[in-house]
């Protein structure tokens, strides 16, 4: 399915390197998955950046956030009770910390191609639930034309969904923590539905349950309910481990178009597409069997985590849909895709 795919031929278009940390004793070491909104004619990313203080040899120092500014807490690679199998998530006495902490940094283009520093606020994690910072995050352009950022609070208590709105990007509202530990990938459809707003989350399941797409409904953003699991994992399939919704979902006559990652037991994440009913998006009505893009370039397939595509921002220009998508979670890359013959394939 990946021939339905036009990549950048400038991928990756940030690089880690293209950043500079604002910390002396740490180093960006990934740029990755980007909401994406436009704003007076030019294109906008609000880029994770996940940045790691520089460590020293035979131990792993951590950072995170302390009445907001940074402090570190290193251990010895030698420590029997410390388990770093996976880089992202160490483990010391059974607590799991981050080995990187991100905040939200917005880049501008005026081609959609070559990024620049757009001199706006960066975004920071405030307060106990954001004390690992703030990652993922995905921006709906709202009908009164304020912006709604959702994006992954982190903490010692866990990830949950957080949300703050602007119309400038430059003073925010800060509306807390909507969707409580454990909970990510929250898309906000760009229009109400019978008078209610609606989004995408994915709550991860303990025991019983898995990681799969929800959906939700609310009369003011804030208070949500009406919560139905609308897609599951699928056994022997691309999906099989875990699923999440991208960013919000495009209106087309057919339904809503909502592209999403899956991955299966090896951590590969690739892409695919869920068509929702226009006015009850609970009911899916068709769903990919296959990928509609895969891993296969080397920037997608060697980083910080490699074999990973994932998006939460897009643009739409007629039939046209652009995204802006982390791969290996090391780099921003784009690729256009057609909504038509997406729609062909489910």
């Amino acid at each position: 399915m990946d021939d339905l795919v036009k990549r950048n031929p400038l991928n990756p278009l940030i690089r880690p390197e293209d950043l500079v940390s604002y910390h002396p004793e740490m180093k960006v070491e990934c740029v990755l998955n980007p909401g994406v909104f436009e704003f007076d004619g030019k294109v906008y990313l609000v880029v994770r950046v996940a940045e790691r203080p520089i460590q020293e040899e035979g131990k792993i120092t951590i950072p995170m956030m302390d009445n907001e500014k940074i402090k570190f807490i290193s251990f010895d690679h030698q420590d029997p009770l410390l388990d770093i199998s996976d880089p992202r998530e160490p483990r010391y006495k059974g607590e799991t910390y981050l080995s990187t902490i991100s905040h939200l940094r917005i880049l501008c283009s005026e081609d959609g191609n070559s990024f620049k520093d757009a001199g706006l606020p960066d975004l920071n994690g405030s307060g106990s639930l954001e004390s690992y910072g703030i990652e993922d995050c995905r921006v709906t352009k709202m009908q009164d034309d304020s912006f709604i950022l959702t994006y992954t609070a982190t903490s010692p208590s866990g990830y949950g969904v957080g949300m703050r709105r602007t119309k400038n990007w430059k003073t925010y509202e800060e509306l807390g923590m909507i969707l409580p530990p454990a909970n990510k990938d929250c898309a906000i459809f760009e229009k109400k539905i019978k008078r209610k707003y609606f989004c995408f989350h994915r709550p991860s399941g303990v025991g019983l349950g898995g990681n799969y797409i929800w959906l939700a409904s609310s009369p003011d953003l804030i208070n949500w309910g009406g919560h139905e699991c609308i897609a599951h994992t699928r056994p022997g399939m691309w999906d099989s481990s875990r699923i999440g919704a991208g960013a919000a979902p495009i209106e087309t006559e057919d339904g809503w178009l909502a592209i999403y990652h899956g991955a299966d037991e090896q951590n590969r994440y690739c892409l695919g597409a869920l068509l929702l009913d226009r006015r009850n998006p609970a009911k899916v009505l068709a769903r990919s069997n296959s990928p509609i893009m895969e891993p296969i370039e080397d920037y997608e397939q060697k980083g910080f985590f490699g074999n990973v595509v994932f998006t939460n921002g897009h643009t739409v220009k007629g039939d046209k849909v652009t995204l802006y998508y982390g791969a290996s979670d090391s780099v921003i890359c784009s690729a256009d895709l057609s909504i038509s013959a997406i729609l062909k394939t489910l």
